[in-house]
């Protein structure tokens, strides 16, 4: 499952090209301590988080959980399509 998830070329969301910089400053963080510069980037970044998880069966921990929702609150509501990949 590793090496699959590793690989996953089968949804857009899973690879996004970035700079080295923001490569860096994101580490191996997840939401709860990471979020990009961009604010207007936000909405994207933490639905393609979750679409992921989903997409994965994935566990989303408390802390995430809520940090998730936090900015999820200042965000439209557009529907979200996501496929599993098992």
């Amino acid at each position: 499952m590793r090496e699959a998830y590793a690989n996953d070329l089968g949804d857009d969301r899973a690879l996004i090209a970035v700079s080295a910089a923001s490569n860096r400053s994101k580490a191996d963080h997840d939401p709860t301590t990471w979020l990009p510069l961009a604010a207007g980037y936000c909405c994207q970044y933490v639905t393609d988080w979750i679409a992921d998880k989903v997409r994965w069966s994935l566990s989303i921990d408390p802390a995430e959980h809520t940090a998730l929702a936090d900015v999820l609150d200042a965000c439209p509501i557009d529907p979200v399509t996501v496929t599993t990949a098992r």
